[in-house]
């Protein structure tokens, strides 16, 4: 699937490591040494972010390199994967599909922030 140039740049202002693989038709966008929310622990992991169905029943998936903790309430890790020949995790969350790449990993950072 073609993503717009534009919504790769923002994504690239954001993590300018950002890569674009495919694996089992999909594709994956790679941000090494993402910070996440205030309050968790560790504070930078990789994500892997999937903005496609890929038959598990979520329209998009972030995927995170390791489980992590915070001040959140406890959060649904009911994602294990293998992609890319690594183990990615992931939370059981849904949100809306009709928003610019970097605004969907945003909206699948929320259940994270304190």
């Amino acid at each position: 699937m073609n993503f717009p140039d534009d919504q790769i740049q923002e994504l690239k202002k954001i993590c300018p490591n950002v890569q674009i693989a495919e694996e089992g038709g999909h594709t994956f966008f790679f941000l090494p040494q993402m910070k996440l929310p205030s309050g968790c622990n560790p504070e930078v992991v990789d994500f892997l972010y999937c903005p496609t169905n890929r038959g598990d029943g979520y329209p998009s998936r972030l995927f995170f390199s390791v489980k992590f903790s915070g001040s959140y309430p406890h959060r649904n890790w009911n994602g294990i994967s293998r992609i890319l020949d690594r183990t990615w995790y992931a939370i059981s969350w849904n949100i809306n599909q009709e928003q610019r790449l970097i605004q969907q990993i945003r909206a699948h950072l929320e259940p994270f922030k304190s």
